[in-house]
């Protein structure tokens, strides 16, 4: 027993040793710690259940008493039933939490795997029967849930730890992209569901919620991204470094620093390096706050800011003025491109400024964004004035050809029907 105590201290030491060392331990001691953590929680799970029904058997197998005994005895009763639910739900939560970094693990090992099966689903549900009908909610619901799983595995894959290493700055502590792109995925299926309990005119008021949902997280981005332009709308985190706010005291000491590291001598470089790896950075890079951009760019940071705040409160404008005027009055429409289109201007005069640099990420986006006008021609009443006879001659034009004209009758069905949603064409 003693020779026993002796080998798990040594064990014990070599760990603490490896660790200050900065030595990883090998793959077999890694999986043999995880079988014992296992195999420790089944054991205390097990004696947590074994111990609870003892004491609820001596509790009710217990002889009559006065009524003050058996009040205690009911008392204890109901804190023994709740201090055995506390010991499931972490049970649960314990197994529940193994399963999801088995399939986070899972997904990152098969990232090609996982996006080629979740294009062939989605691409799948355009097929769907009923699509774009009255009761729409069932393949609705089916696109969401495959919208959302796609998410959720996006993020996994984002949140790498090798490529969050990679990111010098502090990474948010709320997933945001996350957040927003399974708000996107929903909005279409609460938009029909909405249609379907309450009509067309009252769906407006859950639309608007949703919007306004949108905009407070994407203005909770902004902000805590350091101000910086919002890719897909937030769906894409933007990890660029601007080169506006670079600061020298990042990379001022590059030559000194290795000059001087040239110097030492091979024994002490080691030492440097293995602190390195043991130590954490020393800082991380400041975020830009609201005062230093108005600061430091003046007025082309606020056209910037003033630019970027009118593309993310847009889609909200749009939906509060179509429930005021209805979809089919001219003024949400004509109120919601002038408001693009002041957006864009700011955004266009601060890119000829040669003291705001966008990165080519951010000038993708400005890209994309001029792209996105075009769903006017597929919003109402311009839609139903002028498109709609486009496609429809198109058609007619195009039906007396055999396999063209089949095409054009089906693609001309589905513009049609995802025209009826306001989530599709919305742009946001």
């Amino acid at each position: 027993m003693h020779d026993q105590l002796l080998l798990q201290e040594s064990k014990g030491e070599d760990g603490i040793k490896k660790e200050e060392m900065g030595i990883s331990h090998s793959r077999e001691d890694v999986q043999a710690r995880q079988l014992e953590a296992r195999m420790e929680s089944q054991e205390v799970a097990g004696g947590c259940c074994s111990l609870y029904w003892r004491r609820w058997q001596e509790l009710c197998t217990a002889t009559p008493a006065p009524a003050k005994t058996c009040f205690s005895r009911f008392t204890a009763k109901i804190q023994l039933v709740g201090e055995l639910s506390l010991s499931v739900s972490y049970f649960i939560f314990l197994r529940g939490f193994e399963a999801m970094e088995a399939y986070k693990k899972w997904v990152r090992r098969n990232k090609d795997y996982v996006h080629s099966l979740e294009s062939l689903a989605n691409g799948l549900t355009w097929l769907l029967p009923e699509r774009f009908s009255a009761s729409e909610i069932g393949p609705e619901a089916v696109t969401a849930i495959l919208g959302i799983v796609t998410a959720i595995n996006e993020h996994i894959i984002d949140t790498t730890p090798t490529q969050m290493l990679a990111d010098p700055v502090k990474p948010d502590s709320f997933p945001y992209s996350l957040c927003i792109s399974a708000i996107k995925d929903l909005e279409t299926l609460v938009e029909v569901a909405a249609q379907h309990y309450y009509g067309d005119d009252k769906k407006w008021n859950f639309i608007a919620v949703t919007e306004a949902t949108k905009v407070l997280v994407r203005l909770a981005l902004f902000r805590n991204s350091g101000y910086k332009m919002l890719l897909h709308g937030g769906e894409t985190p933007n990890i660029e470094k601007h080169l506006g706010f670079s600061s020298s005291q990042h990379n001022g000491g590059g030559f000194g620093e290795n000059a001087r590291m040239g110097s030492d001598p091979v024994w002490l470089r080691g030492v440097q390096h293995k602190q390195a790896i043991m130590e954490p950075p020393p800082q991380m890079i400041e975020r830009p706050s609201l005062s230093m951009i108005l600061s430091e760019k003046g007025v082309q940071g606020a056209l910037f800011l003033m630019g970027e705040v009118l593309f993310i409160t847009r889609p909200l404008i749009y939906v509060l003025l179509i429930r005021k005027y209805g979809i089919r009055s001219w003024i949400p429409w004509f109120l919601s491109l002038a408001v693009d289109t002041i957006g864009a201007g700011f955004l266009t005069q601060v890119t000829k400024s040669r003291d705001y640099h966008l990165t080519a990420s951010e000038q993708d986006e400005l890209k994309r964004r001029k792209l996105l006008w075009a769903l006017y021609l597929m919003r109402d009443p311009f839609f139903s004035k002028y498109t709609r006879q486009r496609l429809q001659s198109t058609e007619k034009l195009l039906e007396p050809v055999p396999i063209i004209g089949l095409l054009t009758a089906k693609i001309v069905e589905l513009v049609v029907g995802a025209q009826t949603r306001y989530t599709y064409m919305s742009g946001s």
